[in-house]
């Protein structure tokens, strides 16, 4: 697994940080120019809408905490991001 952090690591509850993406789609393509097995994650200020844009430049997995825990229907919050 590759993980890229999508925030200044430190403290929870940052905003995302749309420059990132351009980090997540470099190694994505690594990846499939190399044939690994593996799994590309982001984590950092994913919620309901800067998931997508993760999605897209090739996250496998999603990590979201503040989103979650401080939604008022967490699993309205998860149906979110899938």
């Amino acid at each position: 697994m590759v993980l890229v952090m999508t925030v200044e690591p430190g403290f929870g509850g940052q905003a995302f940080i749309e420059s990132t993406l351009s980090k997540v789609s470099a190694i994505r393509k690594e990846i499939e120019k190399r044939g690994l097995d593996v799994y590309l994650q982001v984590d950092g200020g994913i919620n309901g809408e800067t998931v997508k844009a993760a999605k897209e430049a090739g996250a496998d997995v999603i990590v979201s905490g503040s989103y979650l825990f401080n939604a008022k229907d967490m699993a309205e919050a998860v149906r979110s991001l899938r």
